[in-house]
């Protein structure tokens, strides 16, 4: 059977009843156990990433193998249902390693040979993270250790998640992607304005590793559907900042009337939404792209990224600023949605950068 990528119908960017009903679970679970006032606290304390919530989507759920084939444990979903659960946990600027170890690391490990790793990924029991730093755009050149006398050497810096990670993914001089268990390395905590999704710094010293395949097809796929689907994240923030924004200007009065009864606020909020509706296209047509494997996927993931940086942004810097004096305070949670926000608009590639690979794509390059 062929396994070359196909050129799409017409794709079908509606949310399934399927869809709606993982979304509705994912929103009811971290209503229960991912409240604002608790992320903040967490992200104050030593440990930033929430274990307990972890377990419940991973044991409680099994969204951690959503991508896993069914029979290596997995759930043997689609990029689709994998992109409602990222949209939630962007609403919700949940603390657990999903991106970085259900997304891609698991896509790293779908590129090898290493079903054992990947039934642990899709079980929970272990969390993955690809030691390649996180603001490196999909085909980009990647830093890579040493390989030397069967021990990995070398120093990686910005690996999002490598402090909750059991195991990582190493690219090495050889070509090669090893496994290292996190207990071999000296990972340090490195300064990160998303404390949610904090950065380390990796070094290995004579660390063993265990060879999952080549680094290069491995390392460009995980990169690719960890852009397409940070475009759902992206969407998710966007959404709760713009709703949140709404709700308020409905309840704050000045004058003696709601302050979202003004016309030039009425027209930034408008002028917002078209924006959001527009994300919600781009990231649903990346993450279907991915689900099909299209052969217009990386051109999908190049448009979903170049326009989901600018909106995620606009739409948290529009919350901060239409909550006035409230939105600057640290018990209000949406300067949580703005670092995520100037996070996410590096990772994976900035959006400059994918618009300069979707003009390599569609052939329009500059002068």
């Amino acid at each position: 059977m062929s396994t070359q990528p196909t050129q799409r119908a017409e794709p079908d960017l509606l949310y399934s009843q399927e869809e709606d009903a993982l979304r509705a679970a994912v929103r009811d679970l971290l209503a229960d156990h991912c409240d604002a006032a608790g992320v903040i606290a967490r992200i104050e304390s030593d440990a930033p990433h929430d274990r307990e919530l972890w377990k419940l989507l991973a044991d409680g759920m099994g969204l951690a193998g959503l991508l896993v084939p069914e029979e290596l444990g997995g759930q043997g979903a689609t990029h689709r249902e994998v992109a409602v659960v990222v949209e939630e946990l962007g609403r919700a600027v949940a603390p657990v390693p999903f991106l970085t170890s259900a997304v891609v690391a698991t896509e790293a490990l779908l590129a090898g040979e290493a079903p054992d790793l990947l039934a642990e990924l899709a079980s929970g029991r272990r969390i993955g993270t690809l030691a390649v730093a996180l603001n490196l755009p999909a085909g980009s050149a990647y830093k890579v250790v040493r390989f030397e006398d069967g021990a990995l050497h070398g120093e990686l810096t910005g690996i999002a998640d490598a402090a909750a990670a059991d195991v990582l993914l190493v690219p090495a001089d050889d070509g090669g992607l090893y496994a290292v268990d996190a207990t071999a390395a000296i990972i340090t905590a490195q300064v990160s304005l998303d404390l949610t999704r904090p950065l380390a710094k990796i070094v290995l010293d004579g660390a063993p590793g265990r060879l999952l395949g080549d680094a290069e097809p491995a390392v460009r796929r995980a990169l690719r559907a960890g852009a397409g689907l940070l475009a759902s994240e992206q969407l998710g923030l966007a959404e709760w900042t713009l709703t949140e924004t709404v709700r308020y200007l409905k309840e704050r009065k000045q004058f003696n009337r709601p302050v979202g009864g003004f016309q030039a606020l009425k027209h930034r909020l408008a002028q917002l939404w078209l924006e959001v509706v527009n994300l919600r296209a781009a990231a649903r047509n990346a993450a279907d792209a991915l689900a099909t494997g299209s052969e217009d996927a990386d051109v999908a993931v190049a448009v979903a990224q170049a326009f989901a940086a600018p909106v995620a942004v606009h739409a948290a810097e529009e919350a901060l600023q239409l909550h006035g004096g409230i939105g600057m305070t640290w018990e209000h949670p949406v300067h949580l949605y703005l670092k995520r926000a100037k996070t996410d608009s590096i990772a994976y590639g900035t959006a400059g950068a994918h618009r300069a690979a979707l003009a390599e794509l569609v052939d329009l390059r500059a002068p």
